[in-house]
């Protein structure tokens, strides 16, 4: 496409002698930061379904592909077109329900051909967590890590399983509190972990569960504010009691506005 390569062109033109020097002076390390950035913020948009945001914020994820595929080539190592060319093939691959003469007659059954034929392009990784980047979030991490030791029948067959491990690492994690502080941390990392395994087996993604609970949280503590505000207190000079009866009012009034 004409725009396409216009783009292409125009930011190997920031790269190039004469160009840019902030684009000039960038490395892989340096946009790394950046990258994940534009991620969270496409989440973001994706979220809201802001239709100006996301065509924004997908411009600006195009952008670090374009740029990082450039610094690549300047490299000699691929092209951008050699991206393009290598995910093609991938999909094509992947999809031989659709490119092939496999059959797939539901959702599971695409997503169980794809991680066999996953396996078989990775099959010289020497462990299944191999290809897990070490800097996904912790909870996506953790459930990436489950999902893999799933697949080789490492896992409970119901949720009565996950649940009783996490009321087990909760005790112990109480136990450390109690007994040995020098273990809370390991305790606590148990108990999150445990908290991803629950959420994996009922399909619920811990990290946007996460997300959810923080917006619900700013939310009715900034409702709990402005209520203390209307009664011409200050929220630091009330007593602990005093505020939860403030919280409990803002919860039933946001419950109620979520019911209209």
């Amino acid at each position: 496409m004409e725009c396409f390569d216009r783009f292409v062109a125009i930011i190997a033109k920031l790269r190039a002698p004469g160009g840019c020097p902030w684009d000039i002076e960038q490395t892989f390390e340096s946009l790394t930061p950046h990258i994940i950035e534009e991620a969270y913020e496409l989440a973001d948009v994706m979220r809201r379904e802001d239709a100006v945001g996301l065509q924004e914020e997908l411009g600006d994820v195009l952008l670090h592909v374009i740029m990082l595929s450039g610094m690549a080539a300047e490299k000699g190592w691929f092209t951008v077109s050699d991206v393009i060319e290598d995910v093609t093939e991938k999909m094509i691959r992947r999809h031989p329900h659709v490119f092939g003469d496999v059959l797939a007659k539901s959702s599971d059954d695409v997503i169980s051909n794809w991680d066999q034929i996953k396996i078989l392009e990775k099959a010289d990784q020497t462990s299944i967590f191999e290809s897990i980047p070490v800097a996904l979030p912790s909870l996506m991490r953790a459930s990436k890590i489950q999902k893999r030791a799933s697949r080789e029948g490492f896992d409970w067959d119901s949720i009565e399983g996950p649940l009783d491990k996490l009321k087990e690492e909760v005790l112990e994690l109480e136990g450390s509190v109690l007994e040995n502080p020098d273990t809370i941390e390991e305790e606590l990392g148990d108990v999150l972990f445990s908290m991803v395994n629950v959420a994996r087996h009922l399909s619920v993604l811990p990290e946007e569960a996460l997300q959810k609970a923080n917006e619900k949280f700013m939310k009715r503590y900034a409702l709990m504010g402005q209520l203390i505000q209307q009664d011409g207190h200050a929220i630091g000079k009330l007593s602990l009691e005093e505020k939860e009866t403030y919280w409990n009012v803002a919860k039933q009034i946001l419950a109620k506005e979520a019911l209209e």
